[in-house]
This record gives C-alpha cells, sequence and structure tokens, in this order.
C-alpha cells in the first residue's frame, strides 16, 4: 500500500517541508535527480548543474536548492514527488527515502513537534536584509569583471535557460502568491459563523481528537483500520479499550460509546462510514457449558490450557491477521485502481463492497445459493473448500459446504452459482477482493487444528455487544446455533465458578426455540403481565437479549446521565437497558407486567427528550416496535 494513495496532498507538502534538508544530504544523489528528471520534475539544466558539482557540500546545497524550488514552483506535484521517490528500485540506493516511506506508513510522523507559525518579516528587517544584498552585489559586480567574456555568456545563457523552464502557470505568480500558497490550512476551513463537523475537515483526514472521561488523545484513522494500537497520548499508543481503561472508564467496556470526537461517539462515526475500524485481536474462547432443565445456565471449559501456551499462540494469530490485513489492505487498494480504469460491474465492485460491508469495515457480503441465504465474510475466505467464511441462521460453511446445503445439481460451481447483488462470487474473486490462500499455506484457515476448527463453527465476535475484546471476558459458543458470547452478555451470566462442566451448552435463544411449543396457549395480554416472572424468567432473559443485540451501537445500554449533561433535568426518571438487566439478573422484578413498564418507559424517555433529534427518535420507534411485536409472539398474546 502507497501511503501517497491515501494522504492529502497538503499533508505531502507539509512532510516535504519538514525533510528537505534531509533529503539533500543523501551519498550520490544523481540517481535520485535523474528519476526527477526523467518524471519531468526538474529540468535538464538544474541536474547537469549539480552533476558538474565536484564538493560533496556543493552537492549537497545543490540537491536542496533543487528541492526548494521543487516545493516554491511545482508543489501542486507533490504526489508525483513521493511516487517516484517511494520507487522500490529508488528506494533500495537511498535508505532516507525508505525511512520517510515508513514514517509516513506507521504514522509516527504525527507525533512531531508542531511547526510554530511562519513569520513574517518586518521593514526593518528587509531593509538589513536588502543593505546585505547591495553589499553582496557590489562585490560580486568587482568579481564579475576580472571573469572571461565567454564565462559571462555562458552563465547569461543558463540564466535564460532559467527562465523559459519556468515560464508555466507557477512561474507567473508573484511572490507573494507564491509564498500564500505553501502555507497548509492547519486551522479550521470554515468562515465565522459557520459549522461542521471536524471529521469532515481535511486537515482530520489522517487523525482526529478523541476524548474518554477528561482524557483527551488523538486517534489515527489508518490504525484504526488496520486493528492497531491507534490513539496517542504524549509519545504512547493505547489501543480503544485500552484507552478507555487509561481514563478510567473500564467499567464502561464499551470504548465505541465511551471515546467520543467533539460529543460524538466513535461508534456512531463507525456506523456512518467516517470511520473504518476492525475487530482487535487477544481475546480467547471458552468452551461450552449446559443449560439445565429449569433453564439455569451453566458454562464448561474443555480443559484449561497453560497460560505460557495461550499467549503464545494468541500472538502468532495476530501476526497472521495482520499480515492479512496488510495483503488485503494491498490488492483491494490495486482493485480499487483498475475498477476506476474499467467499465461496467468492475467499476460497481468496490462501491457495493463498501456498502455491504458492516461499519465500512469488515468485509461481509450478503450470498444466495438457490433457496439459501447467508453472509460471506471476506476475513474468514480462504478458498472454496478451507475456511468457513458463510454464515447462515445454523451454521457456518465453506463456499463448497454452501452449495451442498442448496443441494445444487453435482456440476455447480461456487463461483459461478453463488450471487452477491445478482452477479456471481467470481466477481469478487477477479476483483481481488476475496484473495485465495495458496496450495501451501498452512494458516489457521487453511491447516486449523482441533481448537480452531471447532472455533470456526460460531461467531468470532458477541452476539449481543458485537465486539471481541478481550477485557469482555472469554467468548463462550453455543453448541446449537453459530452464536458466541461474553459472559456478562449473555442472560442469565455466566459465572466463572461454573465454567468446568464439559457437557454440551445451549445460548437463551437455542433454549427459548426448543422450548417455545411449551407456551402455545394464547393469552389476553393483562393475563401474560400478570405472570410472575419467576415463572417466565426464559422468556424474559430472551426479550432482553433481543433487544440487546438489536441495539447495535448500544446506545439505550448505559445511563445516559453519565454522558448527557442535561438529562436528568429533562428525564426525571432515567431507565436504560442495563439497569433492566440488573434488575433481572437480581430478581428484582416480581411480575412481567414491571419488567415490561420498564422496557416502555426507556422508549418514553427517548421520544420526551429527543423531539428535535429524527436520528435517534427513529431508532427508538425502531427498537419499541421489535420488543412490541416480540412480546407479543414469545407471550402469544392474541390480538
Amino acid at each position: 500500500m502507497d501511503p501517497v494513495d491515501f494522504l492529502e496532498p497538503e499533508v505531502l507538502l507539509q512532510f516535504f517541508h519538514c525533510h528537505k534538508t534531509e533529503m539533500s544530504c543523501m551519498e550520490n544523489p544523481l540517481t535520485f535527480l535523474r528519476q526527477l528528471r526523467d518524471h519531468n520534475l526538474i529540468p535538464e539544466n538544474r541536474y547537469k548543474r549539480v552533476s558538474r558539482m565536484k564538493s560533496k557540500d556543493n552537492k549537497q546545497q545543490g540537491v536542496y536548492d533543487i528541492l526548494d524550488w521543487l516545493e516554491t514552483a511545482r508543489s501542486k506535484y507533490i504526489e508525483v514527488f513521493w511516487r517516484c521517490a517511494f520507487n522500490e528500485t529508488i528506494m533500495s540506493h537511498y535508505p532516507t527515502l525508505r525511512l520517510l516511506r515508513n514514517r509516513l506508513m506507521d504514522g509516527s510522523y504525527l507525533v512531531d513537534v508542531q511547526l510554530p507559525e511562519r513569520l513574517e518579516e518586518t521593514d526593518e528587517g528587509k531593509r538589513k536584509e536588502l543593505s546585505v544584498e547591495e553589499e553582496e552585489e557590489e562585490g560580486e559586480e568587482k568579481q564579475a569583471n576580472s571573469v572571461k567574456k565567454k564565462r559571462k555568456r555562458k552563465s547569461r545563457s543558463s540564466c535564460d535557460d532559467d527562465e523559459e523552464e519556468q515560464a508555466g502557470p507557477s512561474s507567473q505568480l508573484t511572490p507573494a502568491q507564491r509564498k500564500r500558497s505553501k502555507k497548509i490550512p492547519l486551522y479550521s476551513p470554515l468562515k465565522k459563523g459557520q459549522k461542521s463537523n471536524i471529521w469532515t475537515w481535511p486537515i482530520y483526514k489522517i487523525q482526529l481528537p478523541v476524548t474518554c472521561a477528561q482524557q483527551e488523545g488523538t486517534l489515527n484513522r489508518d490504525r484504526l483500520a488496520k486493528g492497531l494500537k491507534c490513539i496517542v497520548v504524549g509519545k504512547t499508543w493505547f489501543t480503544p479499550a485500552e484507552f478507555e481503561r487509561f481514563s478510567g472508564k473500564k467499567n464502561s467496556r464499551n470504548w465505541k460509546l465511551s471515546i467520543r470526537c467533539m460529543g460524538t461517539s466513535l461508534g456512531k462515526l463507525i456506523q456512518e462510514g467516517h470511520l473504518k475500524a476492525v475487530r482487535y485481536k487477544g481475546r480467547k474462547k471458552a468452551k461450552k457449558t449446559l443449560f439445565t432443565s429449569n433453564h439455569t445456565s451453566t458454562v464448561s471449559e474443555g480443559g484449561e490450557e497453560e497460560e505460557e501456551e495461550e499467549e503464545e499462540e494468541e500472538e502468532e494469530q495476530e501476526e497472521v491477521d495482520e499480515g492479512e490485513d496488510e495483503g488485503f489492505d494491498q490488492l483491494s487498494s490495486s482493485s480499487k485502481d483498475s475498477s476506476t480504469e474499467g467499465t461496467g460491474d468492475e467499476g460497481e465492485t468496490e462501491e457495493q463492497q463498501t456498502e455491504a460491508s458492516h461499519g465500512g469495515s469488515k468485509k461481509v457480503f450478503k450470498v444466495t445459493c438457490g433457496d439459501i441465504a447467508g453472509t460471506l465474510h471476506e476475513k474468514r475466505f480462504a478458498s472454496g473448500t478451507s475456511g468457513k467464511c458463510v454464515r447462515t441462521e445454523t451454521s457456518w460453511m465453506t463456499p463448497v459446504e454452501f452449495l451442498q446445503a442448496a443441494s445444487c445439481p453435482a456440476d455447480a460451481n461456487w463461483r459461478r452459482d453463488i450471487k452477491w447483488d445478482g452477479k456471481p462470487l467470481s466477481v469478487l474473486t477477479e476483483a481481488n477482493i476475496l484473495n485465495f490462500h495458496s496450495l501451501l499455506c498452512a494458516c489457521r484457515l487453511c491447516k486449523p487444528n482441533i481448537t480452531e476448527l471447532d472455533n470456526q463453527r460460531n461467531d468470532d465476535e458477541c452476539c449481543i455487544c458485537k465486539s471481541e475484546e478481550e477485557e469482555e471476558g472469554d467468548l463462550v459458543e453455543c453448541d446449537q446455533c453459530p452464536r458466541s458470547f461474553h459472559q456478562k452478555c449473555h442472560l442469565p451470566h455466566i459465572e466463572d465458578i461454573i465454567l468446568t462442566d464439559h457437557r454440551p451448552w445451549m445460548c437463551t435463544f437455542c433454549v427459548f426455540t426448543t422450548n417455545q411449543e411449551f407456551y402455545r396457549d394464547q393469552v389476553e395480554r393483562e393475563a401474560a403481565t400478570s405472570h410472575q416472572i419467576s415463572q417466565r424468567m426464559l422468556q424474559c432473559q430472551y426479550l432482553l437479549l433481543s433487544l440487546w443485540s438489536a441495539d447495535e451501537q448500544q446506545t439505550f445500554t448505559m445511563n445516559p446521565c453519565l454522558y448527557l449533561k442535561d438529562y436528568s433535568s429533562v428525564i426525571k426518571t432515567p431507565m436504560w437497558l442495563g439497569k433492566v438487566i440488573d434488575k433481572l439478573q437480581e430478581q428484582l422484578y416480581k411480575t412481567v407486567g414491571e419488567f415490561e413498564s420498564d422496557i416502555q418507559l426507556i422508549f418514553t424517555n427517548c421520544a420526551s427528550y429527543n423531539r428535535g433529534n429524527a436520528e435517534f427518535l427513529t431508532l427508538g420507534n425502531r427498537l419499541k416496535e421489535l420488543f412490541d411485536e416480540e412480546f407479543k409472539n414469545v407471550f402469544n398474546i392474541c390480538e
């Protein structure tokens, strides 16, 4: 991946301005200058002038003068310059250029000390400079009188060449105009009185200021998209979860909501496509437990592994995943270029892929084969027979297994018969969006061991909070469906003390579905709400999990008084899902009606507080409709 592809010209120009001196000190700069000349960035006579110089100091000064001229007269070609400099052959000759490219790639240049404002000279300073220049000119005139006429003519023709070289549009600017064009807008691009979201400003194309509680930091967009440590405080980098703990918000356990940019949560920016994020590595999956016949939950772990072995496996897993992420970045970048030049289907592939991806970074495609539908996850794809990458309601499958589940003919081909957006899946493989692993590949997808093969049968993230962060706890896998849960996200909560049962485990969703036939008697709404909640605990847990899972950004999970300063003054009786969960877990409800009343209070408060906010009002109404419909179905309420 070329940093020129994702950095703004203003940032590249500022980086060029700060590193001209370093580049001018490179040994044997003629190869570098020839590269610039061959791409029409510098004229022939400037190249020849430096090539004739014998002194090392003169050559360095000559190269610096050329770079300074490039910045002044040809700044609009700064992207072409860096593409020439970052050519692999050129970088092999000049380690300085490779170091500069690495600084752009890893974002370390962002922690540089901010440059002071450029000072304008006072009239007195200009007068002093003019007097010095006049003295120098007098000395030069005296020296010129002793130079031969031939030398004079040669110098004059050289100057004429320079004037002809700079006769383009940029050379017609006045000195004052050229000076203004060099300034990089490190301030708000808005006029006084205008309002705009700062994440759309060019200066924040690479980084954003973020806060969590009272702690401030700087978020690097590219590192977030790669799943690396992306928030810097001083000179220390943190993952989002580490930054959340560093700021004292460990208990919130939801960095997408607790970390904010100008009052807007990162989760919302990710949802709207302003930021890209991937799953952060480091979590481990616990194994199974059993739901007993009275619907209480237990969890088991299929044997404890040594801590050192777990750490080694996690480190190896991170290296594999990071390598896959980098490979995808390179291939998706090249496919984007080719799709722009091409026509028809290829040109639409990248755009449709972005629309299909969840949160703008996890590449997920809705696919069909016959009457079966599912979602294909790019991260899990390896080949047709390796990597269970297609997720249906009941299981994870390889593309070939998905084809077989659809009862296709014997001559069926998964690349042709599995459809995405009405097109064969081959459009994604041909565009290098889905990348085949080598036949010799020994990664966890192509050569899984027993544990990895078992993990492929379940989701990599929690079904409820949509996270796989390690601090949330182990991911507990359901043996009946593909879902996975954090111990505290499942209802009832899964305690550590019962992680020793080796029997299969079913989640609340599966237990309710299995036992749903026992609750088929239709009842009036009043009768349903008057039931003792101890007799209907399973239904209430199922309803609450369904609602919690549907709230993907966890908007209604946390206490709104923690992040909305005026909330308590508008809403006298705050209620949120987290509080309902705690009350249900602690058995503080007596009847189903009390439980339903608290849920409805959440939506009533949302409607009252967000009368002028259509976005949250719509979200609240959508969840309310979901709850009302599920409540009728779960308790079989007759109309």
